[in-house]
């Protein structure tokens, strides 16, 4: 099989992106673990090396091991025995071979057994793990829960979990419940503290839950007796081997099959408390849920990345008339904006990997020291743009998930819809994509304030004042009118929106879509600049982007604030 590094050449792109040398730096700590730890890297270069060697060793267990047990994952899927989640016989190997890879705590502390690695090389990690199966990015992702224990959690909880997780214990975020979904805040699971056993007891239900019996589970429970709202909640962590929670059941799904969603039983579970009291959910869960979006937003590129080479290879090998399918216009076209697309999100998932993993380092450096004034500038800076492009790139990235796996089927024709081809699995996985960690619409809720408060209009200014090659200088000056054309388009709804206070709300989807196509256009007009490969995709990318602005623009121009009421009126009579 494929190295899914080593034959994607746009990942290889992205490892060598020039803001990797301060993220290095950042992580690296000026090198000062390379005296402590044989494999701690003595400069920059050397620690390139290690992410290219590591990446290229994730690329062949993805290609050798977890991709051909996909389909058997698929069929096989997990059931619950004895009150606990057993695994397909695939999962199992592919855990396995992950741990024997060393591919376990990757970003975590060396002095826990992890790789102290950017998480830059998590999020290509988790788009090759997707590519190869996305049900299996569910349980190996979700690691990245260590990550808010290593934040917020006490040296004692740490040295007990992160090192555990190091050593290959799977994690799991027990979050929503029967009655709370996306309204975290009505989350009722009890916290009740025992004088007796001196700890934490959990008692209640939790609902839709990922890798719901992982070793390590970061729970949300209502620690405050007589509270209904967020102040009343709190994070614990939960270790599985005290036992105290059953697997009820695990839920019967549309797709990633090999992921056991869980309906979890807790009855005087014993856990522990992270950080401080009723913070559950104002603090450690939105810290959470962030890296959550971004581990969705690669889950999304990986199976973006599947599609699309699933329906090229098909489009090579189909004959009709005489001459493979790729040769009609039609097909070409379809593959062409599949490509523009998946780089693009590719791009764009990337970016907001960088703006994440400076403004964590900042955080932790805190914790170690007094910020510097610049450096307290800097964090605030990488803080802003990482909250307002995760929710962009989660958007972005699932819905061409969708879309590509639409696409894969499509040109596939007759054959798509058999389960004799990857594309059909690859479609029912799609689907939950922009739906879980926060729907689309979700999405568009928290990336609202990000246009209308001016943080994607001002760094867009940033990537018009960046210099370009040649051939992209036209695609700029048409940027650059574009934006002028969204600014107007903001200044329109704001100013309704005075007036019609649900008017922003009912255009804000097509205000941060609009946004999020230039952005994205810049991103593959700077790879382009630099890559003639991606000249293509630029200019295609820029098409598309066209498109959608003269569309959301006809509509919000045409569109008055009594609109919102209409919508309703409507509403009201079926």
């Amino acid at each position: 099989m494929a190295n899914f590094f080593l034959d994607n050449k746009d990942l290889q792109y992205h490892l060598e992106h020039p803001l990797m040398r301060k993220i290095v730096e950042l992580k690296e700590r000026n090198f000062s673990e390379a005296k402590t730890y044989d494999y701690a890297p003595q400069d920059f270069e050397d620690a390139m090396d290690s992410y290219r060697r590591v990446m290229s060793l994730t690329g062949e267990v993805c290609g050798d091991v977890i991709a051909p047990n996909a389909e058997g994952v698929d069929h096989e899927g997990p059931r619950v025995v004895n009150d606990r989640v057993e695994y397909a016989s695939g999962t199992v190997e592919n855990i396995n071979a992950v741990n024997a890879a060393g591919l376990s705590g990757l970003t975590l502390p060396r002095r826990f057994g992890g790789l102290n690695f950017p998480l830059t090389c998590f999020v290509m990690a988790n788009e090759m793990v997707a590519r190869a199966d996305a049900s299996f990015e569910n349980i190996w992702g979700l690691q990245d829960c260590a990550e808010t224990l290593n934040e917020f959690a006490s040296e004692e909880q740490k040295q007990k979990f992160l090192t555990w997780v190091c050593n290959g214990a799977t994690c799991a975020m027990d979050l929503t419940e029967p009655d709370a979904g996306s309204d975290l805040g009505a989350v009722m699971l009890k916290a009740t503290w025992s004088e007796q056993k001196q700890t934490w007891l959990l008692n209640g239900v939790k609902r839709f839950i990922t890798n719901g019996d992982g070793d390590v589970s970061l729970v949300l429970a209502r620690s405050e007796e007589g509270t209904t709202d967020a102040r009343g909640l709190s994070m614990f962590v939960y270790d599985k081997r005290d036992g105290g929670m059953k697997v009820r059941r695990i839920e019967n799904k549309l797709g990633i099959k090999g992921s056991p969603t869980c309906e979890l039983v807790f009855t005087d579970a014993p856990a522990e408390l992270v950080g401080d009291r009723r913070m559950g959910l104002i603090k450690y869960v939105m810290s959470l849920m962030n890296a959550a979006r971004l581990g969705i937003g690669a889950q999304s590129v990986g199976l973006c990345e599947a599609a699309y080479r699933e329906a090229l290879k098909y489009a090579h090998e189909r004959r009709q008339f005489g001459k493979d399918i790729i040769q009609f216009p039609a097909i070409s076209e379809m593959l062409s904006n599949m490509r523009a697309r998946l780089h693009g999100a590719r791009a764009l998932l990337y970016e907001t990997s960088r703006f994440v993993e400076i403004y964590k380092q900042y955080t932790h450096i805190s914790h170690e020291r007094s910020l510097e004034a610049e450096e307290r500038q800097q964090m605030k800076y990488y803080n802003r743009l990482a909250d307002a492009f995760t929710p962009l790139v989660k958007l972005f990235a699932s819905e061409y998930a969708n879309s590509l796996a639409y696409d894969a089927i499509q040109i596939h024709g007759g054959s798509g819809f058999m389960k004799d081809y990857p594309c059909e699995r690859l479609y029912r996985d799609a689907r939950i994509m922009n739906i879980y960690e926060g729907t689309s619409q979700l999405q568009v809720v928290a990336a609202i304030n990000g246009v209308t408060k001016g943080t994607f209009v001002e760094h867009i200014a940033l990537y018009e004042s960046l210099s370009y090659s040649e051939q992209m200088q036209p695609i700029v000056e048409k940027l650059k009118a574009l934006r002028q054309r969204v600014e107007g388009m903001i200044e329109r709804v704001e100013t309704i929106n005075k007036e019609y206070p649900q008017y922003k709300d009912f255009h804000a989807r097509r205000l941060v879509e609009s946004v999020g196509h230039i952005i994205i256009t810049y991103l593959l007009a700077q790879q382009a600049s630099e890559v003639d490969d991606y000249n293509s995709d630029a200019k295609l990318f820029l098409k598309l982007t066209e498109a959608y602005i003269a569309s959301a623009e006809a509509y919000i121009n045409s569109s008055e604030g009594e609109d919102v009421s209409l919508i309703s009126e409507v509403q009201e009579q079926y």
